[in-house]
Order: structure tokens, then C-alpha cells, then sequence
């Protein structure tokens, strides 16, 4: 009996909805999926709630007419027909979190007119000339599109080793052999011969080789003395030609410097180009209709493998300021090597010789300079260059800011180990309250002209005998250029390095070993019990694991304030209080003055706080400790050059994985360097070509669908999809709105009595009549209506173990819109495991501030219910109400917990001892809320987990600090 075997279908769907980059189904099933998944937003948008408040139903145990359940809403629930197409007034309108400036001043000077390519002033509204004079359909050096897409595939996505490329071209050979066919490639050689063939934005690598030239001993000269170091760099003049006429950064790319306000008139603070430094850059004489491009730099070393030997590399990576901060974070070719710089190391009893430290910091500074020296040119008259809009500007160039951790920035500042890089405190008053003298390049050669060495060291932290190398730079003062880094300063020095290790240490000494122990272990009890939120890291062991990384400091800052609480006295809970409100509001992707009012208080409560620390005996000598002297920084900074979010080491580090531990596991692991260097260029070409090909509208549909359109006349493509989105509309953007699954779940029962029964509330016929009278008649009197509900009218009720909740937070993981989804869990069992129910934000009073404005409840049930359309003759009710089951909770209090900062919730009660219920239009749900317990002064079971703490306590943390967008709407 023959195999019945699947047939290749070689007609594909496109996705209406998907521009950049499309989206191809190979049916109109997977099509369909897709479209619930990716765009729900635009299919099942709801109209928004009005400002009256969401329609809430209760349990009633008031039956006293005159008795206001804690929860009734203030004004009666529109009917959903009649709701208008507006923006939601669910989600709290920050200052930080619009949408758009309401005023932007752009700099009156260096303006970017564009011109042409002699440097001519073109007339507003002229279109921008041809990108390439390449025809259409010309795939060279590729002779089609298959090769073009396959070589990509192979070497860019798959990474494929060179064996295994050979064994797929020849099984590629004996299949089309019969048919006088041959594979697109001979075999790998071929195949990198074709990829190193691409002409498009290619900029080759060079050498330099560098000895030490300086005094020798007489006997027994070090090693280090006779090497040759080598330094591969790329002309950065070059590349910074390449991003600029990139066409995939239009649109995210700014040309001119400018300052934009918000509707109360306060500064706003966003990308480098809104900040003041770019403003001062720009007034340059005789700049006049020119475009300012600032460059980013950063380097640092990484390690590619302990366990092989010395396997170190220094790649000096460069960004150019003028792309907006979102699309630096996502790399997209934004962030490029364009220097491996040299690595001198000595034996262990020449390490610490001053000759050696001395070489080590010229040889950096003397490197940089060279490299950087094609720049120069360009920093003092325009150069005409391409733009990623097509057009030409007339561009000046300047050194900009340098992203490095601390030690890195002592070692490019030309500072002293333990100074602070932007101001002249000496290194054991950090801690003080006096603002220290400001770094200056100007000041700083004055001081070089009058002081002895000694006293340079000594008295101003300044090493006399290295030129940095942005002295031959106009405009480039390297104080000014370290910014503040948030990865390393803030996450993991202060938060990780700092405040949890103090805490271990106050609770050893304070409580001795073994109850110290104790202690951390009911510490990391607590972190393990802490409920699931979508994007939460889960640790199931608490945080005791040796190997940390940014992501996991990142993680435990989430929810290590409310583990602590009741462990550690008082004033430490305070201490960590302040600190993660500075760092939370430091993360945010635009910043007004106001924000950094609020910084300020954080920063300066904190500094207050951690005194406890020094009374207990942890830190006897203070706070001198340069990483947290640097948040006293950030302010400036950030007015300098915009959120810091953008000029973060955080980002360096995410572009080692591609370009250095990646090519290094490519290589042979012999003199790995340079076929690195190879793979980092064959990369860039793959992504030069895309883009010109994509310019040039070659890479249309996909490669099936191109080749299908070849060969079939145009009126007999891939079957029409119109039929099949008949129903599609793109609906409104609002700011925030959840929606049900696409699927119900089957086996649930459909009547109200029955699925009382099936998820043990006996009470859930009686809140769903209330609830289903309530959207109907919305003019009638609440209260009356509670006393007496009429019976739930005939109708079907589907279930669902989701929700998608859709809003806007540029300062989360986002799409390029600053568009965040993330799925609402009520189901039995989740991954196998115990139930999972959500918890949730809804709408309150839109006029409140904060936490004011919403309510948060516990999902117990997501449905819809379907009034039956022949037995139901009631007009008013619409073909469908999506709802939620929910637990209400109620604030402890007027304000925030003191200590924590976290305001407090305990759930309602009714008069049967159990949670209060009531069921709520999925509409005013604004997005999940992540409650943590408040554990109390006494030990938790050792058999709670995760699953049970939100049915184990009197009382709950609602945690602003789950993520960025928690922490600007629940203050």
C-alpha cells in the first residue's frame, strides 16, 4: 500500500496588514491565524468606554436599598451601540506617555535643506533623484533571486557549516540533474565567492601594526615590550556614508536638532537630537542650511570562551545620534564594528609596572585617534552626502557620545581609577552633598599647563602623560561625551553589585550565620511564590545563582522590593524604594522636567536612606562609590543628550552576539580574528544587497510567489483572498483596550445554571441578570435594579482562557508605533500545571491621578455571552457582551504604603466570608495588573508556590514596577 503523500502548494496569501516587512501565508488558513494573532488590534478594536466610569455588577448581600456596594460606579454604562469612535479615556494621559509634542522648535541654522549632489539648494517640495542607476531585475552578482535568498538563508539565518552546505548542493544536483538542471551553487566556495562579489555599501577592513617605541630596561626586558599588536579598523567615514544613505532608517532619522514641548509647556526629552548638546553642536559658523550628524561610540572587551585560553577581543562599535533611540535598541544596522581594537597583556609581576598601564592607555587613545581621523575633515566643512530619505545635505560631522562602563570610562576620560569621569569630587567624597566642579576640556588643559604631574594625580585625578583622542577634535570635550550608563551603573552596579548584597551582608552580621542564612532563604521563598505576570522571569530557586546577567538583575528589580519587606528593617525598604523609583523613571523612553524633578527627589531620598547601611556597619566609610556618584549625573545627561535608554551599554553588549561571539564559533578557532572580520563583512553585504534590492522593488512577495508570477499569466495568480477578509476593517488606535481570544474553549457548558455549577459560583446566574439588565437599560437606577434582577433572558455563554490586551508603552518591548500586546491568562491549568488566573486593571475615575483613576481585580472567569435572537425581545441587547468574572480588591488606605512606595489591596468580602464578585464588560478592562503578596514579618509555608499566593493572603502589593508601563499608570 503507497504512502499518500502531501503535495507542495506553491500559492501563497499575502497579509493585507503587513507593509515592512510582508507577510506571506501558505494558506488562507494560516492566513487567518496570523491575522487574529498579529493584528487583533485592527480586526476586534473595540468602540472605547465612555468617561462615566466601567459597568460593574455585584454580589448582593446589601439588601438594604440604601447601602452603596464599595464598588458602584458613579454614572450609569452607556449603551455599546451608541459608543463613540474615540480614543479610550481608560488609560491615564501622562506627560511622559503622549503621543506627540504639541511644539517643536527645530534650530534655525543648520536646518538640512537639501541640495544636490554639487551642494546646490534644491526648491522646497523637489522629489529626491534616483537612489542607484542598477536596472530592475538585476540580482548581480546573483544570477536570480533563488540565489540571492539562498545565500542569505544559508550563511545569514541558518549559519550553516561548510560541510553541510556542500551536502545540501549536491542533493540540490542529483535532483535536477535529470532534467539538465544544475543546484544555484557549486558548492560553499562558490557560494562565498558570490556573497564577497557584492559591491553594494562594501567598506574592506585594514591593519595597522603597533610596537612599543619607548625606554627599555637594560636586563630582562618584558615580553609585552616586543610585541607586535595588530589593530583592524574600517575607514569610519565610510561607513557613516553607508548608514546614511540606508533607506530603511527614513523615517526614524532626524536631520536637524530641535527642542519639543508638551501641552503644559514643559521641555520634553526623547531622542539625541532633542537635547541640548546637539542644539550647542549645531551653532557652527558658516553652517547655514547644513545637517548635523553626530556619531555614538562604544567599546568594551568581551570573552568569548574561558575554557579555550585567552579568546578576548575589544571591538569599538559606532552609531550615528541622528537615528531615533527605538531603532538603536533594535539594532536593525544601526550599531556597527568598526574597530577591533589591540589587547596588550604582560606577565603577572610587569601588570601593574607603570610602563605597561602607561602603554596600555596610549596605545587605546593613540588607536582611536587614527582611526578616527577621516572624520576630522568633515568636522570643520560640509561634505554633501545621501540621506536615508533620498535626498543630499550638505553634512557636518561630530565626535558624540561614548557609551562604556565605569572602567572603560576612566580609561577614555584619562582619569584616575576611582575618579569621577564628569566632575572633580575626590574619589573618597563621592557620598558628599556639595555638587563638584564640572570636567572641562578647557579646564582641564589649564590644569595640565600649570600643575606637576603628581599634583594632576593626586589633587585632580587627571593622567598627565596620554593626549586623549579627541584632543585633536573640534567641538569633542570626552568629559561631556560620557553619558550616563544605565546597565551598568544603574541595574547591575547599584541595584545588583550594591543594594542586594548589602542586604545579605546586614542580615549575616546582624543575625549571625545561620539565621542570616535562614533569612535569605525566606527571601528567595517569596521570590520564588511571587504570582506570574506576562514578561515576568520566574525564579524557581529564588536568586541564588552565581552567573548574573543585565536581564536577570532586570527581572529581580521587578519584584525583589515587596520579598524584602517585613525581612529587613524599615529604613532598607525605604532605601530600595527611592532607588528603583529613580531607575524606573531613568528608563523611560522621554523624559519632561518634570521627570527629572521626580528623579531628583528619588536620588536625594535615597542618599538619605542608605545611611542605614553605614549605621549598621555595612558600609563604616560611606557611599564613595563611583557608580552610585554617578546618578547624580543622570540629570545632565539626560538634558544633554535625551533618554538614556538609547546611549545604553546594554546595547553593545546585545551587538557582541553578532558580531564577535557568533563569528567566533564560525571560526576555526586559529587566529580566529580574521575570518571573524570576514563573516562580520559577508553579513553586512547579505543586508547592503536586501536593501538595495528592496529599493529597487525586487523583493516583492516572496521568492515562491515571484517565481509563480513568472511563469503564469497575470489574471491566473494565487486565488483572490478578498472573499475571505470580507469582514476585515482596520478599527481605531486607542491608547489601550483588551479583547477576547479568537477561540472559545470547547466542554464548558452553555447555560448560566449549569456553568455556575461547572466553576463552583452558585451566585454566577444572579450577577450575569444583573449585569445583561444593566447593558440594556443604563438609564435605570442601579440600585433599585440590585434589589430585584429580573431572570437572565435565554442565550449561550462561550469561555475563553485569554485575553489580548493591546496599549500604547514606547518604553517596553514595543512595536515601531510604541504599540505592546500582551495575553490575559484565566485557565484550569496552565502548562500543565495548576490554574492561573490574571489579575487586571479597569477603569475607574479618568480624572484621578495614578492608581486613583483604576481599580484592579482578579479574573475568575472570561466569557461572552450570546443573547438567543429568537426568544430574546429585548432591542437594547447587542449580538454579543464580552465580560470577565472578576475578584474585586480594594485599596488599603488613601496613598501609596510608606515604606514601599507600592499601594496596598486586600481583597473584598461579602457577608459569607468569601470573595466578592461581580462580572464587568471586557471594554473597561485596561491591561493585566501583577499583585504580590504582602508577606508580613513571619516565614511562608515552605509548600506555597506561585500558583496559591493569590489565594493565600489578607493583602497584596500592586507591583508599578512589573514594567514601565505599570509604573507610569499605578503611582
Amino acid at each position: 500500500m503507497s504512502l499518500h503523500r502531501k503535495r507542495h502548494n506553491p500559492h501563497e496569501h499575502k497579509c493585507p496588514h503587513c507593509v515592512k516587512p510582508e507577510k506571506w501565508c501558505k494558506n488562507l488558513s494560516g492566513l487567518t491565524q496570523h491575522i487574529n494573532s498579529a493584528h487583533i488590534d485592527l480586526l476586534r478594536a473595540p468602540s472605547p468606554i465612555l468617561a462615566a466610569g466601567p459597568s460593574l455588577t455585584y454580589i448582593s448581600d446589601f439588601d438594604d436599598p440604601s447601602t452603596t456596594p464599595p464598588h458602584t460606579p458613579q454614572a450609569p454604562m452607556p449603551a455599546l451601540e451608541d459608543l463613540p469612535e474615540v480614543d479610550s479615556p481608560l488609560r491615564p494621559k501622562l506627560p511622559d506617555d503622549s503621543d506627540e509634542p504639541v511644539k517643536v522648535d527645530y534650530h534655525p541654522l543648520m536646518n538640512a535643506r537639501p541640495c544636490t549632489v554639487d551642494g546646490n539648494d534644491l526648491l522646497p517640495g523637489t522629489s529626491p533623484p534616483l537612489r542607484t542607476d542598477a536596472v530592475f531585475g538585476d540580482w548581480s552578482p546573483f544570477a536570480t533571486r533563488v540565489e540571492f535568498e539562498l545565500a542569505e538563508f544559508l550563511f545569514k539565518q541558518e549559519q550553516m557549516p561548510q560541510s553541510n552546505i556542500n551536502v545540501l548542493l549536491d542533493l540540490w544536483a542529483a535532483d535536477v540533474m535529470r532534467y539538465s538542471g544544475r543546484p544555484p551553487f557549486a558548492d560553499y566556495a562558490d557560494l562565498y565567492r558570490t556573497i564577497d562579489a557584492i559591491k553594494v555599501g562594501e567598506v574592506p577592513w585594514q591593519c595597522v601594526r603597533v610596537s612599543y617605541n619607548g625606554p627599555r630596561p637594560e636586563r630582562e626586558v618584558p615580553s609585552w615590550m616586543d610585541q607586535i599588536y595588530e589593530v583592524w579598523f574600517r575607514d569610519p567615514r565610510c561607513v557613516t556614508l553607508k548608514m546614511l544613505a540606508n533607506p530603511d532608517f527614513d523615517g526614524a532619522f532626524d536631520t536637524t536638532p530641535y527642542r519639543e514641548y508638551t501641552a503644559s509647556g514643559e521641555r520634553r526629552y526623547g531622542n539625541l537630537m532633542s537635547g541640548d548638546w546637539a542644539w550647542r553642536q549645531a551653532d557652527v559658523p558658516e553652517s547655514d542650511g547644513a545637517m548635523l550628524v553626530t556619531h555614538v561610540f562604544g567599546s568594551d572587551k568581551t570573552t568569548v570562551s574561558v575554557a579555550t585560553g585567552q579568546n578576548d577581543f575589544y571591538p569599538l562599535y559606532m552609531s550615528l545620534g541622528n537615528l531615533h533611540n527605538g531603532m538603536r535598541r533594535a539594532h536593525r544596522d544601526s550599531i556597527l564594528p568598526i574597530a577591533f581594537l589591540a589587547i596588550p597583556k604582560a606577565e603577572r609581576k610587569h601588570a601593574n609596572s607603570t610602563a605597561f598601564r602607561r602603554f596600555r592607555r596610549q596605545l587605546f587613545h593613540t588607536s582611536l585617534a587614527a582611526i578616527l581621523q577621516p572624520l576630522k575633515p568633515g568636522t570643520l566643512r560640509p561634505e554633501v552626502v545621501r540621506c536615508p530619505d533620498g535626498h543630499y545635505r550638505r553634512a557636518i560631522w561630530a565626535i558624540g557620545p561614548y557609551i562604556a562602563d565605569y572602567p572603560e570610562q576612566v580609561l577614555v576620560a584619562n582619569i584616575v581609577q576611582g575618579w569621577c569621569p564628569a566632575c572633580l569630587k575626590y574619589p573618597n567624597a563621592l557620598d558628599s552633598d556639595e555638587a563638584g566642579q564640572r570636567r572641562a576640556r578647557v579646564h582641564t588643559d589649564a590644569l595640565l599647563r600649570t600643575f606637576e604631574p603628581l599634583v594632576l594625580w593626586d589633587d585632580y585625578g587627571v593622567i598627565p602623560d596620554v593626549t586623549p583622542f579627541t584632543e585633536d577634535f573640534p567641538r569633542a570635550d570626552i568629559n561631556e561625551l560620557l553619558t550616563g550608563d544605565l546597565l551598568h551603573q544603574v541595574i547591575k552596579g547599584t541595584f545588583k553589585d550594591h543594594l542586594v548584597t548589602w542586604v545579605g551582608q546586614y542580615l549575616m552580621d546582624t543575625h549571625g550565620e545561620t539565621r542570616g542564612k535562614e533569612l535569605l532563604d525566606e527571601i528567595d521563598h517569596r521570590i520564588a511564590a511571587t504570582p506570574p505576570f506576562p514578561g515576568l522571569r520566574h525564579f524557581k530557586e529564588g536568586r541564588d545563582f552565581k552567573q548574573w546577567t543585565g536581564d536577570d538583575s532586570k527581572a529581580l528589580m521587578k519584584v525583589y522590593l515587596p520579598a524584602i519587606s517585613g525581612v529587613v528593617p524599615p529604613e532598607i525598604v525605604r532605601t530600595l524604594s527611592a532607588f528603583l523609583e529613580f531607575c524606573y523613571l531613568a528608563r523611560r523612553s522621554y523624559l519632561t522636567e518634570s521627570t527629572l524633578t521626580q528623579m531628583d527627589i528619588a536620588r536625594k531620598k535615597f542618599n538619605l536612606h542608605r545611611q542605614v547601611f553605614k549605621e549598621s556597619g555595612i558600609r563604616p566609610n560611606g557611599f564613595s562609590l563611583p557608580r552610585q556618584h554617578s546618578l547624580e549625573h543622570y540629570l545632565q545627561h539626560i538634558r544633554n543628550f535625551g533618554a538614556p535608554n538609547g546611549l545604553c551599554s546594554s546595547m553593545t553588549e546585545a551587538k557582541h552576539i553578532k558580531a564577535v561571539k557568533e563569528p567566533w564559533r564560525r571560526s576555526n578557532r586559529f587566529e580566529a580574528l580574521g575570518q571573524m572580520l570576514l563573516t562580520n563583512q559577508r553579513l553586512e553585504k547579505l543586508s547592503d544587497a536586501r536593501v538595495d534590492f528592496s529599493t529597487r522593488g525586487m523583493m516583492t512577495g516572496t521568492c515562491l510567489s515571484a517565481a509563480l508570477a513568472s511563469l503564469q499569466p497575470s489574471e491566473q495568480h494565487a486565488p483572490s483572498i478578498e472573499g475571505a477578509l470580507a469582514g476585515v476593517v482596520a478599527g481605531p488606535r486607542i491608547s489601550g483596550f483588551v479583547v477576547l481570544a479568537r477561540k472559545h474553549q470547547p466542554r464548558y457548558p452553555r447555560d448560566p445554571n449549569t456553568l455556575a455549577q461547572h466553576i463552583g459560583v452558585p451566585t454566577f446566574p444572579n450577577l450575569l441578570a444583573r449585569f445583561i439588565h444593566d447593558q440594556a437599560h443604563p438609564d435605570a437606577n442601579p440600585l433599585l435594579d440590585l434589589a430585584n434582577p429580573p431572570p437572565c433572558p435565554p442565550g449561550r455563554i462561550r469561555v475563553y482562557h485569554s485575553a489580548v490586551a493591546v496599549f500604547y508603552v514606547p518604553s517596553d518591548p514595543s512595536g515601531a508605533g510604541g504599540m505592546h500586546r500582551e495575553h490575559i491568562r484565566v485557565t484550569p491549568s496552565w502548562r500543565k500545571g495548576p490554574a492561573r488566573r490574571d489579575c487586571i486593571f479597569l477603569g475607574n475615575d479618568p480624572s484621578a491621578p495614578g492608581f486613583r483613576s483604576l481599580h484592579v481585580a482578579r479574573a475568575r472567569l472570561l466569557f461572552s455571552f450570546h443573547p438567543d435572537p429568537v426568544f430574546n425581545l429585548d432591542p437594547n441587547l447587542p449580538e454579543e457582551l464580552p465580560c470577565a468574572l472578576v475578584e474585586w480588591f480594594s485599596p488599603v488606605g488613601d496613598e501609596p504604603d510608606e515604606e514601599t512606595g507600592l499601594w496596598i489591596v486586600q481583597p473584598d468580602i461579602d457577608r459569607n466570608g468569601s470573595r466578592e464578585l461581580g462580572i464587568v464588560h471586557i471594554e473597561t478592562v485596561l491591561r493585566s495588573a501583577h499583585l504580590i503578596p504582602a508577606f508580613g514579618d513571619d516565614p511562608i509555608p515552605p509548600y506555597l508556590t506561585s500558583s496559591d499566593a493569590l489565594d493565600s493572603f489578607e493583602a497584596y502589593y500592586v507591583n508599578k514596577y512589573a514594567d514601565h508601563h505599570a509604573h507610569e499608570i499605578a503611582f
